[in-house]
C-alpha cells in the first residue's frame, strides 16, 4: 500500500538573519531522514522557508529541505570554500616567510600542551593544540630553538570566537616562546581586527594592502626548549619545504 503525503506550505522566501548554527542544522537535515527536532533553530528555518513539513496520512511528520534551502546551502558552502582558500593562502605565506627567515617550519601540527590547573594545587591539565604555523630556529642547541606559534584568522567572527577560548591561547603560549595572531583583511581590504582586541601576551600582525605589518610585537616567554613529546611529534611530521627553483615566483608575493 502506497502512503500519501501532505506537504505543508513553507514560510516566506526572504530568510531572516541566520547563523552558522542554522546552516549546520540545514546541512544535517539534508543528510538525514528528516526527523524534526522541534527546537528554535528548526523554527527559524521553517519560518524562513528553508525547510518544509511533510505530514503522512498515518500522522507522522518529517522535514525536507526546500529549493530555497538548497540555494542557501550552496551559497554557504561557496563562502566557506572562499574563506578556507584565503586562510590557506595566508597560512602558506606566513609559513614561507618563516622558512625564508631560516626557521624550520610546520603546518597543521597536533601538539600536546600543558594548561594551568583550574584551582590552586589542582591537577595539571593537558590538551591537543593545533597551531596554523609552528616554527623553531634551525639550530643544534636545544636551548636556542625559540619556538613561535602563528594563529591565522581571515574572518572576524572566527577571530572573536577564538579570543574567548582562553585555554586554546594558554596552550599556544605553553608551546611557543612567542605567540602571534595574524589577522587577514575583509573584502574591502581592511584588517578584520586590531591589536587592541587581542590579549597583550600575544603579538599581532595585520594584512594591509596585501602586505604583512607588525601591529604589536609578541612578548617573548622564558621558554627556550621543548618537551620531549613535542620533539617526538616534530620528528614524525614533515616540515615546510624551502624555496625550490620552481618556487621562485613566490618571491614576488607581496605577503612575503
Amino acid at each position: 500500500m502506497t502512503e500519501t503525503y501532505l506537504v505543508l506550505p513553507a514560510g516566506p522566501s526572504v530568510p531572516p538573519e541566520l547563523s552558522r548554527a542554522h546552516a549546520r542544522r540545514l546541512r544535517e537535515m539534508y543528510r538525514s531522514a528528516g526527523w524534526p527536532c522541534q527546537d528554535a533553530l528548526e523554527i527559524d528555518l521553517l519560518a524562513a522557508g528553508l525547510l518544509e513539513r511533510i505530514v503522512c496520512l498515518s500522522g507522522h511528520q518529517t522535514l525536507r529541505v526546500t529549493d530555497l534551502g538548497l540555494s542557501f546551502l550552496a551559497g554557504s558552502l561557496q563562502k566557506n570554500r572562499a574563506a578556507r582558500s584565503r586562510h590557506e593562502d595566508l597560512v602558506a605565506s606566513v609559513a614561507c616567510n618563516m622558512v625564508r627567515a631560516g626557521r624550520v617550519t610546520w603546518r597543521g601540527l597536533s601538539l600536546r600542551s600543558q594548561l594551568p590547573a583550574l584551582t590552586t594545587g589542582g591537577p595539571v591539565r593537558w590538551c591537543m593544540a593545533k597551531p596554523d604555523v609552528f616554527s623553531i630556529r634551525n639550530t643544534s642547541v636545544a636551548e636556542y630553538v625559540e619556538p613561535i606559534v602563528h594563529e591565522i584568522k581571515v574572518q572576524r567572527s572566527d577571530l572573536l570566537g577564538d579570543l574567548k577560548k582562553t585555554d586554546k591561547r594558554a596552550a599556544y603560549l605553553d608551546l611557543g616562546g612567542e605567540c602571534w595572531y595574524v589577522l587577514g583583511s575583509d573584502m574591502k581590504g581592511k584588517p578584520i581586527g586590531d591589536a587592541s582586541e587581542v590579549p597583550g601576551e600575544c603579538g599581532v600582525m595585520l594584512v594591509e594592502r596585501e602586505h604583512l605589518r607588525v601591529a604589536r610585537p609578541a612578548p617573548r616567554s622564558a621558554r627556550r626548549n621543548l618537551p620531549f613529546g613535542v620533539w617526538l611529534a616534530l620528528a614524525k611530521a614533515t616540515p615546510v619545504a624551502g624555496l625550490l627553483d620552481d618556487d621562485q615566483a613566490l618571491l614576488g608575493n607581496s605577503l612575503l
